[in-house]
């Protein structure tokens, strides 16, 4: 070993920049598994903290679609299904209808601009409606399932649904909606505020007189922090029958939903209430939370093989450069090591000072790589959650676990021994009489 670094101090700007090499691609390597590691870690522990056990969902839903949180085809009978659920299977502890839809919002500054002019001629520059995510449910058959916390306000006040009515829809209306705080900021709202809704987008400021026309008015009372649940930045969160009249289905024939979070009282085996719930109501799909989270997998699986690709370049260039260097330090000491060889010394202790050359060269990278690889990690992560909107606390895109660690350990090692194999060929096979004759 003392052999390996004296040689290494004897080209300290040859050393300097392959140990930078080696570092700078361990950090790569870090870094992308790091990120893999995180998105993994986090999804997971939302979705275990978040209560749901199962997804209902229309028979003709995907997993591919029910992940993608968006796209569902309508479930019928909404309001009747938490009830009917609870019945065919005692150990559903609650279930919760959703309508979930995209609308576009708009405030009242908005409001007051466009009324100010007949052709939206008054409207600042820059303004115009915002779409948004939008959540139609029964807040109180959310029980055991983490929805957002109220940061500003309160939250949507009336018990049950109450322009549901049984049925007839004919109820009296709240005009609530719980807004998150990524929309508030979007587009300037605050508890006690007064915002517009629509399925339609105005194609223009000369549109927006008869957009506001269209649009249903509703006060805002509560400001809510991220939903971990839908990938969205921007939420509205509204009574399932108000959303229902904005988006149709209000009607006792209709009354759909997009699908029904389920809670159960134990979830040890939610496999078995999936099969039980499937038989009793055939035209649905119910979806256990491993199957989501084999979903989240296969993505992040895809995203750790597209980093290993990238990774794999980084090392090979590292490698192959680290080999290089080494190559040029045998060929600078073929005296020496032909002086060792005749002085008694084996093949195998001059070919063992190349391998602990590279390896000393390899565990300097690695020195350089795990502050560079903690400081890009935790960098990229401040970067990504700020200009990613709409984060629950807690989220963190990269995280550090032991076998993140253990890669990069061993992704060294294999750099110094690759790159030692060459040279290390080269100085076995030193001619010793032609190399003392030439000294």
């Amino acid at each position: 070993m003392r052999y390996a670094l004296d040689a290494l101090r004897r080209r300290p700007g040859r050393t300097a920049l392959t140990s930078l090499g080696i570092g700078l691609a361990t950090a790569l390597v870090l870094i992308l598994l790091a990120v893999s590691a995180g998105i993994q870690a986090s999804a997971f522990r939302l979705a275990t903290q978040s209560g749901v056990d199962l997804l209902g969902t229309s028979a003709d839903t995907s997993l591919s679609n029910a992940s993608s949180g968006l796209e569902f085809p309508p479930v019928s009978g909404a309001h009747a299904l938490p009830t009917a659920l609870e019945r065919a299977d005692p150990n559903v502890a609650s279930a919760s209808p959703w309508l979930v839809s995209s609308l576009v919002f708009a405030n009242a500054s908005l409001y007051r601009a466009v009324n100010a002019s007949a052709n939206g001629s008054a409207v600042p520059a820059g303004w115009a409606p915002a779409d948004a995510t939008s959540i139609g449910w029964i807040p109180d058959d959310n029980g055991g399932i983490e929805v957002p916390t109220i940061l500003n306000g309160t939250s949507l006040s009336a018990p049950g649904d109450p322009h549901y009515a049984n049925g007839t829809y004919d109820g009296p209306r709240t005009d609530e909606v719980v807004v998150d705080s990524a929309l508030a900021q979007a587009i300037g709202l605050t508890p006690n505020s007064t915002v517009w809704v629509s399925l339609q987008s105005p194609s223009g400021p000369s549109q927006l007189s008869g957009w506001f026309a269209g649009a249903v008015s509703y006060r805002v009372v509560g400001v809510s922090g991220p939903f971990w649940f839908l990938p969205s930045a921007l939420l509205g969160m509204f009574y399932l029958s108000e959303l229902q009249s904005v988006v149709g289905g209000a009607n006792a024939s209709a009354d759909y939903a997009s699908l029904v979070l389920i809670h159960l009282t134990d979830s040890t085996h939610p496999g078995q209430d999936q099969t039980v719930l499937a038989a009793a109501f055939p035209s649905m799909t119910f979806i256990t939370l491993g199957d989501v989270l084999g979903a989240v997998q296969q993505v992040v699986n895809l995203y750790r093989t597209f980093g290993v690709l990238v990774g794999l370049v980084g090392v090979l260039v590292a490698t192959l450069f680290t080999a290089t260097v080494l190559l040029m330090s045998v060929e600078d000491r073929t005296r020496e090591l032909a002086l060792l060889r005749v002085v008694g010394f084996s093949r195998a202790y001059v070919g063992g000072q190349v391998v602990e050359e590279g390896l000393c060269l390899s565990a300097l990278g690695l020195l350089v790589g795990l502050p560079f690889g903690l400081a890009g990690a935790y960098l990229l992560n401040l970067f990504l959650a700020r200009e990613v909107a709409g984060l629950p606390a807690g989220f963190s895109f990269v995280s550090f676990t032991p076998t993140v660690l253990l890669l990069g350990v061993l992704e060294v090692l294999a750099i110094g021994l690759v790159a030692a194999l060459l040279p290390l060929a080269r100085a076995l096979r030193l001619p010793i009489a032609e190399e003392l004759r030439a000294a």
